[in-house]
């Protein structure tokens, strides 16, 4: 599994409903609210082999209330 992080935009005021909604959807390792051009910062772990912009699509920027998202992969934790 590689671990995948993923800054959201949401639209004004819907924060915590965007929040919630990924909380549901159990696909949050971790979840924080931050400061700067994006209001959340994601961490997911996506299986080896699957398309990280296809999981993101299907399970991420369908939410009601995202308006953007910049999505960073990683490749080695020091």
């Amino acid at each position: 599994m590689k671990p995948v992080f993923v800054q959201l935009r949401c639209q004004p005021g819907k924060t915590y409903e965007v929040a919630d909604a990924l909380y549901k959807r159990e696909i949050a390792s971790e979840l924080y609210s931050t400061s700067g051009d994006y209001d959340l910062l994601l961490k997911v772990y996506i299986e080896d082999g699957v398309d990280v912009g296809k999981f993101i699509n299907d399970n991420v920027a369908n939410i009601p209330g995202i308006v953007r998202s910049l999505t960073t992969l990683t490749f080695r934790a020091f």
